[in-house]
């Protein structure tokens, strides 16, 4: 399909399109929610199973692994069987999973069952922003992706609360519940998304279970790294996995419809996005992450404090990310993206250097600042690359942005974890690593745009015969 037919589409038509809109959205809340909500009973999980501090993490880390693990392949998989109805296959498999939960009572069973969560939200995901782009009309799908940019930074706002909530009300068993009505409803809706398509294609089970086991050995590896006992066994992890997916690479750039999508990873305007976003979802993992240890450990605020002062974060999102998505619809996304990144970086610097006496309104007007800069960026971003793959491999696209973002979390987790361990945590440090990983991520854009002028200039003298 031509880039122009894309350009016409008109979407869903009315009320159609508003049902379908709600299905994703609930659907998107329930994914997101469902990662950070378990946090905050951690502590309660490892008291009640009798497991370590330590190892009861893994109840976080299992859940974004095998998610991060899935996403690519199932792309591929949900272009064949259809996007409509691999969402509610995965939608489905969550609620099952969920509703064992209630009665887990061993480690290993809930770390079993997360995993489950984790598929069924991995088949979800992987197609939801391939149905976004066949929701909305191709002039409004960055009002689009701001909108969901908005249930994304909602779910994340109220996942810490309701799941505190619940554990100091009810059995800590009912956190991993919670977000399962979101996924009944869903389902209720999903009728008005768009009608499955499938696209008959070859399955490449070696090329999909060798990018999963690749995923494992990255990520795991970095996992691994933060603990001092096992740094030797997740350096060795984490080189195998880059090793072998140079191997996959090669492998793949052979095949017409790869697994690992390398070939809209070649087009510089969707590797050069792919890459800006994983930087930037790095840098907000780095400081969501960090500023809890220095607002608590390093200039004495009260534990109930901390997820107050970082309150304005998420709400500024919450109000820049649908102006945002609709600017994108109307303005080039660097126009947008690059400016909000060098405030990004301003409101980071600003944060790792604010004096030991800091109050609450200082520390609030500085996060804002950085959400603002951050906002402005996502959205264009997200609207530049899934609009640039071919019609047929948007759900490639769509996982790719949402591989960007697991990756970009995890290696933050990681990235904090190492500089706590060196003694680095509560300084600037983990600040100003956001802001580099920020700025280059406005060097891709930077590097995108110009590419692309050059790309028109050249294409505007060979229509000219020049």
């Amino acid at each position: 399909m031509t880039q122009s037919e894309v350009d016409t589409s008109d979407g869903l038509p009315s009320p159609r399109r508003i049902w379908a809109i709600a299905a994703i959205s609930f659907g998107t809340a329930l994914l997101v929610m469902d990662g950070s909500i378990a946090n905050v009973a951690l502590p309660t999980i490892a008291r009640e199973l009798k497991v370590s501090e330590g190892a009861v993490t893994s109840v976080v880390t299992v859940y974004q692994l095998v998610m991060v693990m899935v996403l690519l392949p199932f792309a591929a998989v949900g272009d064949r069987v259809g996007h409509r109805r691999f969402y509610q296959v995965g939608l489905t498999l969550f609620c099952l999973a969920s509703l064992f939960c209630l009665f887990v009572e061993s480690f290993a069973a809930l770390l079993l069952l997360r995993a489950g969560q984790a598929l069924g939200a991995g088949m979800s995901l992987s197609v939801a922003a391939a149905m976004l782009r066949e929701i909305y009309p191709a002039k409004a799908l960055g009002s689009g992706l701001g909108f969901n940019s908005v249930v994304v930074a909602s779910a994340a706002a109220i996942s810490p609360t309701l799941g505190g909530f619940v554990v100091a009300h009810a059995a800590w068993q009912y956190v991993f519940v919670l977000a399962a009505p979101l996924a009944v409803i869903s389902l209720a809706l999903s009728r008005a998304l768009p009608d499955p398509r499938p696209r008959p294609t070859d399955a490449d089970w070696i090329g999909g279970i060798w990018s999963a086991l690749t995923v494992a050995l990255l990520i795991g590896g970095l996992q691994l790294s933060t603990h001092v006992a096992s740094l030797p066994v997740g350096i060795g992890a984490a080189l195998a996995g880059a090793i072998s997916a140079v191997v996959l690479v090669r492998r793949e750039k052979k095949r017409d419809r790869p697994i690992v999508p390398v070939d809209l990873w070649a087009m510089p305007v969707i590797g050069l996005s792919a890459l800006a976003a994983a930087a930037v979802f790095c840098a907000t993992g780095a400081v969501m992450i960090s500023l809890p240890f220095l607002f608590e450990q390093g200039l004495g605020f009260a534990p109930d404090e901390v997820g107050l002062l970082l309150m304005p974060f998420p709400a500024t999102l919450l109000v820049i990310s649908p102006l945002a998505g609709w600017l994108s619809d109307r303005f080039a996304p660097s126009k947008l993206g690059v400016p909000g990144l060098l405030v990004a970086i301003c409101g980071m610097l600003l944060l790792a250097f604010m004096p030991r006496d800091v109050g609450s309104l200082d520390i609030a007007w500085r996060l804002s600042l950085t959400a603002a800069g951050i906002g402005f960026f996502l959205a264009p971003n997200s609207r530049l690359l899934i609009s640039s793959a071919p019609k047929d491999r948007t759900a490639a696209a769509g996982s790719t942005i949402s591989t960007s973002r697991l990756l970009g979390q995890t290696t933050a987790a990681a990235a904090v974890g190492v500089l706590l361990s060196l003694g680095m945590g509560l300084g600037p440090a983990p600040l100003i690593f956001a802001a580099g990983l920020a700025a280059l991520a406005a060097a891709c854009s930077m590097v995108r745009y110009k590419t692309a002028r050059a790309q028109r200039v050249a294409k505007d003298a060979a229509d000219s015969g020049l």
